[in-house]
């Protein structure tokens, strides 16, 4: 029992110092190839929270619209079918290190109009229990930390093939409940974020059949720094850039198939190297401590080793969908991440039953480098269409 506690303890100071930090020298190599990770704080608002688009290697910013679009790409909920819907998705995350940490995500929209869609969400981290300790390793309390974030969007239909749309999110994320960390009263942090996303799609004939081709476009989390503490260093969000594109083709009257690519950019500072003598010289690389606006446009040219570390934080997810009648589906999908700014690298897989206007959702994530933390990671999700449940009741009736 000891030893599960120490355990826990280990990994949540793990994750809270990581959060406390300003901006990274963690990182302060020399040569090119060598770890150069780009951190941010509030990383769950990366993590995709659905089993469809967990499934498909983590790729939807250009898939059909469905419920969970506010994650992905907001501007697709123009083109969703159905007046209203509502969806709930759950993970156990990290399972492979703690027991205890959860994702939680709920989402819906509501068509105003032809064109119009108004949508919300709201993402739950929970990161277990963590005890806090003073100088002498006796335990003061024990604590919950926690992160979620509040969602609404707007999306408009422009033309019968193009639309968009833009959300505002609050992000709360409180890992210390004020417990003080190297003698300084810590906080919880706040911050204010906006996405802008578009989408285009259009019926074409591709190998003598049907087809729809899309392609999306979202920069997401674009808002002010977070603070920790009373302290004037604060940290970047996950700005983010996606692009994408999709392909869905009708083999039949009852078959179709997707297939999905992404890409994907981190909008912060790339960490500069630094003197191993005076560590508050930068022998390459740029300055990290910018504003937001100087930062997003930095973040495309301040690699320490240029272009080709540039192209190395692209991140890109590839999936394919198959649906058998609208009601059976079956899911496959790779992400991908540089050695130098993560190794994440995995398979995901998982299907999907509709029935009725509700349709759940399992994936499952399949890492290539053994005992990663990310093994074994589930997904659930749960979705049905308010306008099919009420034709269905009114038959019924």
């Amino acid at each position: 029992m000891t030893g599960t506690i120490m355990k826990k303890s280990s990994i949540a100071i793990i994750l809270i110092s990581v959060a406390l930090l300003t901006a990274t020298r963690g990182y302060s190599q020399t040569s090119s190839g060598e770890l150069n990770a780009i951190q941010t704080v509030v990383p769950f608002l990366t993590i995709a929270p659905d089993s469809r688009a967990g499934a498909m290697g983590d790729a939807g910013v250009a898939t059909s619209p469905d419920i969970y679009s506010m994650h992905w790409n907001p501007a697709k909920f123009a083109f969703i079918d159905g007046k209203a819907g509502a969806g709930i998705s759950y993970s156990p995350w990290l399972r492979n290190l703690v027991p205890d940490i959860n994702i939680a995500y709920l989402s819906g929209y509501y068509r105003i109009d032809q064109k119009q869609v108004v949508s919300g969400s709201l993402i739950y981290s929970s990161l277990g229990d963590v005890d806090f300790t003073n100088d002498y390793g006796d335990l003061e309390r024990t604590f919950k930390p926690n992160e979620w974030s509040f969602d609404a969007a707007y999306s408009r239909m422009f033309t019968d093939n193009l639309s968009g749309g833009v959300a505002f999110r609050f992000i709360y994320s409180n890992l210390t409940g004020g417990f003080y960390s190297g003698g300084e009263a810590t906080k919880a942090g706040t911050s204010f974020a906006a996405d802008i996303s578009a989408y285009y799609h259009k019926d074409i004939t591709l190998f003598s059949k049907d087809a729809l081709m899309a392609f999306g476009v979202n920069f997401s989390n674009i808002g002010s720094k977070m603070n920790y503490s009373d302290s004037k260093t604060s940290d970047f969000i996950p700005m983010n850039m996606k692009l994408g594109t999709a392909f869905t083709v009708d083999l039949d009257q009852y078959n179709k198939i997707c297939v999905t690519l992404d890409f994907n950019k981190l909008l912060v500072p790339t960490p500069p190297y630094y003197s191993s003598t005076k560590p508050d010289s930068i022998i390459a690389g740029k300055d990290p401590n910018v504003a937001v606006p100087v930062a997003i446009f930095q973040s495309f040219i301040d690699a320490p080793d240029g272009i080709m570390e540039e192209l190395r934080e692209i991140t890109y997810s590839a999936g394919a969908e198959y649906w058998y009648n609208n009601q059976f589906a079956l899911r496959a999908g790779y992400f991908h991440e540089n050695e130098t700014k993560g190794n994440r690298k995995y398979f995901t897989a998982g299907a999907g039953f509709r029935l009725r206007g509700f349709t759940l959702d399992f994936s499952y994530l399949m890492p290539l480098v053994q005992n990663h933390p990310l093994a074994r990671t589930l997904r659930f999700s749960l979705s049905f269409d308010i306008t099919s449940f009420r034709s269905t009741s009114t038959s019924r009736i």
